[in-house]
């Protein structure tokens, strides 16, 4: 298996650190506002990613963090005039609903900064101890030129990521570079006590002491967008390595930026689709379509237009991975059907093609609706398995098992009218069941059901 390493700038061999275990930790969301489909889209890469290393027999402990206390979630809280772990609850709230539509499967952890004050202040401690930090009037800062390979994962020197980044100004600070670890609180602002006074951790800090905690240092694979290789991902990487001296994360992987009218999808300039507004509109599996037709590191542009052309190549596909799940489990597959699977392994193998990937899939979607008895059960059985590693639900997935037998029941009885020409009374089945939110569609196959 190879990887992308952002730290590297190539593919290289994929080794944990422990034989067996994958550690990974996926910066997750600032809770200032809703989730937008730019977020959504690094979150259903990681988690492709995480099923896949699962589906090729490593233990993974998957980490994905809330950033629940910042400088925009005070201020957004200001403005409605509500305490600001209320912003934080709703924004948390709407993002579980929906990871949950798009079928992503739940962190091993998924902290929150503010459960890991005590963490944190250690781990500045030990910074101040190292004289990679300095305290400077309640506010505490990272001493950036003190860490000799600092700009080595985004690739420039300290006074080009300067020159081009949004640096905290403050007179206190020895160097224009240097940047916050922990916030002297302002008046009015929620704070927690530590050595320095009263205060707040700053952005990066959080991820470093949230990492180490739950899966060691150093550990394989650290990720997110793209936009958070610098400042994010240089600082935390900056600051765990001048702390304990060693490595932090092996493998840096980031996912390229969902764009809008070529600029990337954000609150901050308007130019963004929520995913509440995708969900109300789409398919969630179609949307989770829409994201693995691309390589993960690839920038992609957002359009309404290319959500529909994945709704149409879902509905393609839908019927018969719907159609999958009756079929049997099967342990060996013939040498065309292995030869799917295999280049579906190749795929994702390679930096976690998912393009390539789901080209197999599709190419033995189409092979089983052109084939039948024992041959299509094994095209369908193969689809199955290869849809489910991608994260892909069955449409009758949450239904209890006395639901699905009832309407199993019910498509039958209405295949037998139809086949003895009782059209009425087989449309009126039709009619009522999509009065429940549910909908049958004829195929050469036999009838399937969806919600």
């Amino acid at each position: 298996m190879k990887v992308f390493n952002t730290a590297t700038g190539r593919k290289e061999e994929f080794i944990p650190v422990s034989p067996g275990r994958v550690g990974i930790y996926a910066c997750g969301m600032t809770l200032q506002s809703e989730p937008h489909m730019g977020h959504m889209r690094t979150f259903v890469s990681f988690d492709a990613i995480r099923r896949y290393l699962m589906y090729a027999g490593y233990e993974v402990i998957f980490v994905s963090n809330f950033t629940d206390i910042d400088d925009k979630i005070i201020e957004k809280a200001r403005e409605r005039g509500v305490d600001w772990r209320e912003i934080a609850r709703e924004n948390e709230e709407r993002f579980r609903r929906g990871a949950a539509a798009l079928n992503l499967l739940s962190p091993t952890h998924q902290p929150r900064a503010t459960q890991h004050i005590q963490e944190i202040i250690e781990l500045i401690s030990k910074l101040l101890e190292k004289g990679h930090a300095y305290e400077a009037g309640g506010t505490v800062w990272f001493r950036v030129r003190s860490f000799a390979s600092y700009g080595k994962l985004s690739g420039k020197p300290v006074e080009e990521l300067v020159g081009g980044a949004r640096v905290e100004p403050d007179p206190s600070k020895e160097d224009p570079a240097d940047f916050a670890l922990w916030k002297g609180a302002k008046p009015g602002e929620p704070y927690w006590y530590s050595p320095w006074g009263k205060g707040r951790p700053g952005w990066h800090i959080e991820c470093s002491a949230m990492s180490a905690h739950y899966l060691g240092q150093p550990f394989d694979i650290h990720g997110g967008g793209s936009d958070l290789i610098f400042p994010h991902h240089e600082n935390e990487k900056a600051q765990s390595e001048a702390a304990e001296g060693k490595e932090f994360a092996r493998y840096w992987l980031h996912c390229g930026l969902l764009q809008m009218g070529g600029e990337k999808m954000s609150k901050s300039t308007g130019l963004y689709f929520s995913m509440d507004a995708a969900l109300s509109e789409f398919d969630p599996m179609a949307l989770r379509l829409y994201f693995l037709k691309h390589h993960y590191r690839s920038p992609l542009n957002f359009t309404e237009e290319a959500l529909r052309d994945a709704s149409s190549a879902w509905d393609n596909l839908r019927g018969a991975f719907a159609l999958s799940r009756s079929v049997p489990e099967i342990k060996e597959f013939s040498p065309p059907v292995a030869s799917r699977l295999k280049g579906f392994s190749e795929a994702m193998e390679d930096d976690f093609n998912t393009p390539r990937a789901l080209a197999e899939c599709f190419g033995l979607a189409s092979e089983a609706k052109s084939s039948s008895g024992a041959e299509r059960e094994e095209r369908l059985a193969a689809l199955a398995l290869m849809m489910s590693v991608l994260g892909f639900r069955v449409e009758n997935e949450g239904l209890s098992e006395l639901a699905e037998d009832l309407l199993s029941l019910i498509v039958g009885l209405r295949a037998e009218l139809r086949a003895r020409k009782e059209y009425d009374l087989s449309d009126r089945i039709r009619e009522n069941l999509s009065r429940l939110g549910i909908t049958l569609e004829d195929t050469p196959g036999g009838t399937v059901w969806r919600r």
